[in-house]
């Protein structure tokens, strides 16, 4: 669970962001969207730029050097422009060939199948993994999920008037695609009509996000034997003993399943089409994840579907800009090991853990507040707040040499060979996965690279993660006032200590275990009170599309009760520090200035395009109204801007969980 989501596209970096005064901050030349987070993460990504174009690597750990060597590669255009299409179509020889380009060689579903999403880690009907298990936070496991769509989200393929621009400029980049890599335009035409039409049908069965928020009913842990039963179009032994290889699997081992009902579906749907059509749509899961890496045609084609999807004009991102976020993606703890050295003041670090400890505490003084909460699970409440564990800045096994190159040994780098790099990424990955089956979850294993501009939660370790990279103004800085600090990086973690707490990451003990912890009476108290936030939130508007109150649900829980653990934090320092003074020329009072720092926190501008594509796909509100919303909720807003009953922001119909 993040502060904001991260698109997966890699040319969507952009993050989620609220709205401002489009006229007087226009969004920049190719860009979707515009916020405070793109602007600190361009900051972070000119200072990497210099390290890796000025730095001198000789005395370094070889994982800086690879961090150098991969982004060297991605810089070096001549090359790659030298290449053409040349590395894609080679493997897809490798593999077996592709109806689209040429001759198909391969008909064995299955032979495709372990190729590609093993070594490769496309992902094509279903996605595997290994990561805790959520029921047994001490021993990772097997997961297996629903996954196969292209769009951001089933919606643009299932609702097809409102989306119909952008399925034909996804079909005519399918086919610009295909015919780049020496396909034939009418049988290109055809085929990639036919894999669109199979992903649609994909889509049908697909679970929409807001029927998955809990995590109670939709964990299934089944054998693999089980499995097969349930889904026989696949040999599960054999894909998951290829996926996970050198691994030891029998029918025995335990798998975690997600999405149940849909991997029925879709083993159904495969043993009812025809070979050539699965053999088309696997190829080109592994094309469309591939193309990043070859030459400026395919990114021009990607360019004019981004302009239908988001609203982007073309691309004027540099190409270091573009290289800084794959080497991030890919050797981000070295990048990470670099940006920390350059940047990151170890007094920040204390100052947070300070900070954190505060806005705990004032979460915990606020239980004993709620009336609708039974004695037994407030205990148990407390407990978990007392048990959640911080990790700021970054882990600390990056500053250590030969730690930080264990973890990148065996990923070989080249400076000559971006495509090959890619495609060597992709197997080391699949090795990692694999090694982590049999070893236990790694409480300091981070999510996110130290550089990231973000911050999230993790339930099944019930800690909270604030990398160095937002640990920077308008968030934080030492010079601010207090009531700046807390507006700002104190109601970031309030909210990422608020999702411990909600509609998902309250099914979770303080041992990060999913079980049931809550006396029954206050689990249905709690049910109330989400329900007039899903009845709030689903009324607000963007374009006249409304946002989805239900996918919203746990991130504007944690925005109402981080805002409110933050400030009263806030006000418990001043009692025992006494008022700040106030800042000259603005006439705020300090209190006004800690909610106009949580406000401004979430400046942002984006296109109508990229604005739908959020509250199709985005499990946060738009930015607009998670400052709206949760102000609206706040008794502590209206007192302090002093308003009426009645008005907008002091409606009179507060919804408050926490």
């Amino acid at each position: 669970v993040c502060l904001y989501h991260r698109a997966l596209k890699k040319k969507k970096r952009e993050m989620i962001s609220l709205g401002y005064n489009c006229s007087k901050n226009p969004l920049p030349d190719g860009r979707s969207r515009w916020s405070t987070f793109n602007s600190i993460w361009e900051q972070n990504q000119a200072l990497l730029k210099h390290l890796l174009e000025n730095g001198t690597f000789n005395g370094s750990s070889e994982a800086e050097r690879k961090t150098q060597s991969y982004y060297l590669s991605c810089l070096n255009t001549q090359k790659i422009e030298e290449l053409g299409a040349q590395p894609l179509m080679d493997l897809i020889t490798k593999i077996g060939g592709w109806n689209m380009t040429g001759p198909w060689e391969k008909e064995n579903f299955m032979e495709v199948l372990k190729v590609v999403s093993g070594p490769y880690r496309a992902q094509p009907f279903f996605s595997v993994g290994v990561s805790a298990d959520p029921k047994n936070s001490n021993s990772n496991v097997i997961q297996v999920d629903q996954s196969g769509l292209f769009l951001p989200s089933r919606d643009y393929y299932l609702n097809k008037t409102a989306n119909e621009k952008v399925l034909v400029a996804y079909l005519d980049y399918m086919v610009e695609l295909g015919m780049l890599l020496g396909g034939e335009r009418s049988s290109t035409q055809l085929q990639m009509q036919q894999i669109l039409d199979f992903e649609t049908a994909l889509a049908n069965i697909t679970v929409p996000q807001d029927q998955r928020r809990d995590e109670e009913k939709i964990y299934h842990k089944v054998t693999i034997a089980e499995l097969q039963l349930l889904a026989p179009a696949v040999d599960w032994l054999d894909y998951l003993s290829s996926s996970l290889s050198p691994l030891d699997l029998n029918d025995t081992e335990p798998v975690v399943l997600y999405a149940r009902e849909y991997l029925q579906q879709v083993s159904d749907l495969i043993n009812k089409t025809d070979r050539s059509l699965l053999n088309n749509y696997m190829m080109w899961t592994l094309v469309q994840k591939s193309v990043a890496s070859l030459d400026q045609r395919f990114e021009n084609a990607q360019d004019k579907l981004l302009e239908s999807l988001y609203g982007t004009k073309k691309s004027c991102t540099p190409r270091w800009q573009t290289c800084i976020g794959n080497t991030d993606d890919t050797l981000g703890f070295a990048l990470g090991a670099l940006f920390v050295k350059a940047t990151f003041d170890k007094h920040s670090k204390e100052i947070a853990e300070e900070m954190i400890n505060e806005i705990r505490s004032a979460f915990k003084e606020a239980l004993d507040r709620l009336s609708w909460m039974d004695d037994q699970t407030r205990r148990a409440a407390k407990d978990k707040a007392d048990a959640i564990y911080d990790m700021i800045g970054f882990p600390e096994f990056i500053l250590d040499p030969k730690e930080l190159d264990d973890v990148y040994d065996g990923y070989e780098v080249s400076d000559d060979s971006f495509f090959q790099n890619m495609l060597n990424f992709y197997n080391f990955s699949a090795r990692v996965m694999a090694d982590q089956l049999r070893k236990t979850p790694n409480k300091d294993q981070w999510s996110m690279t130290p550089p990231t501009v973000n911050a999230y939660y993790m339930p099944t370790k019930n800690g909270i993660v604030f990398p160095a990279g937002i640990l920077q103004a308008p968030f934080y800085a030492h010079d601010h006032p207090k009531a700046l600090n807390f507006g700002g990086i104190g109601v970031v973690m309030g909210h990422e200590l608020t999702h411990a707490f909600d509609d998902q990451g309250r099914e979770y003990d303080k041992e990060g275990n999913l079980r049931p912890w809550w006396q029954n009476s206050s689990v249905e108290a709690f049910r109330k009170r989400t329900e007039c936030m899903v009845d709030q939130y689903s009324g607000y508007t963007i374009n006249g599309e409304h946002i989805n109150g239900k996918q919203t649900l746990g991130e504007n829980i944690a925005d109402n009760g981080g805002l409110k653990a933050a400030y009263h934090a806030y006000r418990t320092w001043v009692q025992r520090n006494g008022e700040e003074k106030t800042l000259p020329a603005v006439n705020l009072t300090n209190d006004q200035l800690f909610f106009l720092g949580f406000a401004q926190v979430w400046c942002s501008v984006r296109t109508p395009e990229s604005a739908h594509e959020g509250l199709v796909t985005d499990p946060h509100s738009p930015p607009r109204y998670r400052v709206i919303g949760t102000l609206a909720n706040s008794p502590d807003f209206s007192r302090h801007f002093h308003c009426p009953a009645g008005t907008p922001m002091n409606t009179g119909k507060r919804c408050e969980v926490w």
